[in-house]
């Protein structure tokens, strides 16, 4: 697994994952919906702390910054 994943789009995911864990525990969210968000975050979570996400690989993206190759 080669990470493709930026540091803005992992931080992103879990700013994102915080937001939908506070919204659950005000009760803001309930029910289906709430397990479903709940079951997304985590994942957005998962896939920040490893820097992969298997939904980018048949697109071909990849927000990791391009290492320039004539900076030696």
């Amino acid at each position: 697994m080669k990470p493709n994943m930026g540091t803005f789009d992992r931080i992103l995911r879990v700013l994102i994952s915080i937001v939908v864990v506070a919204l659950y525990a005000t009760g803001h969210l309930a029910g289906t919906t709430a397990i479903l968000l709940l079951v997304l975050s985590g994942i957005f979570v998962l896939t920040s702390f490893i820097s992969f996400c298997p939904l980018y690989l048949p697109f071909g993206i990849s927000t990791r910054p391009k290492k320039d190759s004539s900076a030696n």
